[in-house]
């Protein structure tokens, strides 16, 4: 039985960089994902509506926007 290698180089150019970028797509989806610190960069977006509601009706809001 022949080995992988021997199989992808009997297959034509497009395939093997087809065989190529699917190993490195299983490769990738196997590594852990790096995890930095969050971005906080929403912060302070619901500020024009603390007037309005309490924290814990915004909380509820949100939840019923999910929904829809």
């Amino acid at each position: 039985m022949d080995n992988i290698a021997d199989l992808i180089e009997q297959l034509p150019p497009e395939l093997q960089q087809e065989v190529n970028d699917f190993v490195e797509f299983l490769m990738e989806r196997r590594m852990p994902k790096a995890k930095g610190k969050p971005k906080l960069d929403w912060r302070g977006a619901l500020r024009d509506l603390r007037d309005q509601f309490t924290a814990v009706e915004l909380q509820h809001k949100i939840l019923e926007w999910w929904g829809d």
